[in-house]
């Protein structure tokens, strides 16, 4: 029997994205037709995602929603099946769906997103019947609510399982929202969605869920200790058995260097060299010195601390010094902005920069780089290796979270056995990143070694095929009850 599943995001690609959650949700529903699952996506009615609907059809009429009138709408667009809250009040706004176009916060976010989270949850009660699903799966502090709202209610309701991207973001709000939120004042408890006098939207997701994912194994190890939980550690290590890592997917359908039309030159794992193309174009349109034996540091990333960019802008010299060079796409922290912006000028024709977002970019720097380098402090799974694998860019990797699940180390037994895919290093300093570049040199050097890597880079199941199964599993226990 097809098991139906209601997704609950913030944002979705290719319709809205900021980060890797948008990733995940657009691509993980078509992984799940195999497994005999159908998911339904409810979303904001952001302008971008209104503007994708094709034929939407009304299924229910909300009389003042946080304020206004609102509309549930039934639609598909791009090949995923969505309801999307149409509440103008709330999500019709230019830009980022989060901040406003001078990057602060949306002063009504905690309404916002408890909005989408309450429409959710009456969804999961029967809201509209024919659209009741299995099971709800929210995903990020913007869902957190939706076991809130179920829980705190006297209707029966379907199971909950929640994904946490990254424990960074939380969404605390003051005590004070409790009744415009529409949660009774019972809800304000330690075991509910108080947390160090707050309203915590992740901390309520993370305590009422059913189940509790997040996005590899080794993240969910981290996140139950002091280091990395981030206040949440004693309540993750409360959940027991009902915490879990499954490992993130890319769609190898959007990133197959065979087929890309982002690239200059398509190639597969039996026609590497003509990646060569694509070095050149990437090398032309970042200003780098056209350079065939150069080595080549792609980086597609927020510019923040937690990236680990501040240690790589510190030890750049290093890397320009050794025969390697820099292409690197991102936006963030305007300190580290500024940075590689100088290192542009002080380097000239060893480093490029664009600052911001281009998709096309991001699909070059797969296909040109001979490295992708993610330096992170700590990073929850990470896409941006798993792309690398698919196009033979060899990822040089902090060893943390999803980082440390996915690449291969190319270690003296790892090459002696012929399994290695990249390059980790460990503890995440500028002194081991800067061992770590050493090393990558040396590799490049031995041409022969820097092959098979690439080849088995490039043979490494990437794809939500394991992960969609593993998310089956765990639909299908919860849906019976044996998940607890």
């Amino acid at each position: 029997m097809t098991l139906k599943i209601l997704a609950v995001v913030s944002e979705i690609y290719p319709l809205v994205k900021t980060g890797g959650l948008a990733d995940v949700a657009g691509a993980l529903p078509g992984a799940l037709v195999a497994e005999d699952v159908a998911v339904t996506t409810l979303v904001p009615g952001y302008p971008a995602v209104m503007a994708a609907l094709k034929k939407p059809e009304v299924v229910h009429s909300f009389a003042g929603l946080f304020g206004h009138d609102a509309r549930l709408l039934k639609a598909q667009a791009k090949g995923l099946d969505l309801l999307v809250l149409d509440a103008p009040h709330l999500y019709n706004r230019p830009g980022n769906p989060y901040v406003d176009a001078n990057g602060k916060d949306w002063i009504d976010n905690p309404l916002r997103f408890a909005a989408l989270s309450r429409v959710a949850a009456e969804l999961g009660q029967g809201l509209v019947p024919k659209l009741t699903p299995d099971v709800i799966h929210a995903h990020d502090w913007q869902t957190g609510l939706v076991a809130a709202y179920l829980r705190y209610s006297d209707r029966q309701a379907v199971p909950t399982v929640m994904t946490v991207h990254n424990m960074a973001f939380q969404g605390q709000y003051g005590r004070d929202l409790l009744p415009a939120l529409g949660l009774p004042a019972r809800a304000y408890a330690i075991d509910g969605v108080e947390y160090y006098g707050t309203i915590g939207f992740l901390k309520a997701g993370l305590q009422l869920s059913d189940r509790v994912t997040t996005v590899s194994p080794t993240y969910a190890a981290e996140i139950r200790t002091p280091e990395g939980g981030m206040g949440m550690d004693g309540l993750l290590r409360s959940r027991g058995a009902a915490v879990s890592g499954i490992l993130n997917g890319i769609d190898t359908g959007v990133w197959n260097p065979a087929t890309d039309p982002m690239i200059a030159a398509p190639y597969d794992v039996a026609h590497v060299s003509a990646r060569a193309a694509n070095k050149k174009a990437l090398q032309q349109k970042l200003g780098l010195d056209v350079d065939p034996n150069a080595l080549v540091f792609g980086v597609v990333s927020r510019l923040s601390w937690q990236k680990g960019l501040d240690l790589l802008l510190e030890r750049l010299p290093s890397l320009v010094a050794g025969g390697g060079q820099l292409a690197l796409l991102g936006s963030g922290e305007p300190g580290l902005a500024n940075g590689f912006a100088g290192a542009t000028v002080v380097h000239g024709g060893k480093v490029g920069m664009v600052n911001g977002y281009d998709e096309a970019l991001a699909h070059l720097i797969q296909a040109g780089s001979d490295v992708i380098l993610v330096p992170s402090r700590f990073e929850p799974c990470g896409l941006t290796q798993l792309c690398a694998l698919r196009y033979g860019a060899l990822p040089l990797v902090a060893r943390v979270g999803g980082l440390a699940d996915t690449v291969i180390d190319a270690n003296e037994v790892a090459l002696a056995a012929g399994v290695g895919t990249g390059l980790q290093f460990s503890p995440v300093s500028g002194d081991a990143l800067e061992g770590a570049l050493l090393r990558t040199f040396d590799l490049w050097r031995d041409r022969p070694s820097w092959k098979k890597l690439q080849k088995n880079a490039m043979k490494t199941d990437v794809s939500w095929t394991r992960p969609a199964a593993a998310y089956a599993r765990l639909y299908r226990d919860l849906a019976s009850g044996r998940a607890g």
